[in-house]
């Protein structure tokens, strides 16, 4: 004979709750700020206040369901939070913040890039560093020459492309 014992129902999650809260309340500043924009349809019948009202809308709706998941217990059970990855990424969002100006974009964001990728595990950061330090200077190239965005200049955005 197989009993089955009914599952003890889960208590409400408080923090996908604070989520639900502060989704909603990121959804009502969109929307407020939409319906404040004037609407100005072009040809396609499009204005500037329809994209942030539709995100205003679907952060509506996605508190609704965070909240409702919530009440009812429905998240799965989080792992402990690892406190040195999150030191990892905050150190490197730092050290961007404070070399951005001073040693320009590509050299502050492979640091970021490294420290980012040390947090998910990359043992070897003299592999890392070289590798953020190139895909920033590409990104770089992409946002200042193609779209004509300027980013904080260094050292090697002036050798490699000029100015």
């Amino acid at each position: 004979m197989n009993l089955r014992f009914p599952e003890k129902p889960r208590r409400p999650d408080g923090a996908a709750a604070v989520i639900g809260i502060l989704l909603a309340a990121l959804g009502g500043v969109m929307l407020w700020e939409g319906y404040r924009l004037p609407q100005q349809t072009g040809y396609a019948g499009v204005g500037p206040a329809d994209v942030p009202k539709l995100v205003g809308w679907c952060l509506m709706a996605l508190a609704v369901w965070t909240l409702a998941d919530a009440l009812r217990g429905r998240f799965e059970a989080r792992p402990r939070q690892q406190i040195p990855p999150v030191l990892w990424i905050v150190g490197g969002l730092a050290a961007q913040l404070i070399l951005l100006t001073a040693a320009g974009f590509s050299i502050a964001s492979g640091l970021l890039f490294a420290c980012t990728a040390r947090a998910f595990g990359a043992r070897r950061f003299w592999v890392t560093l070289p590798a953020g330090f190139l895909f920033a200077l590409v990104v770089y190239g992409v946002f200042d020459r193609l779209l004509s965005l300027n980013l904080p200049a260094g050292l090697p955005e002036r050798l490699v492309y000029g100015g």
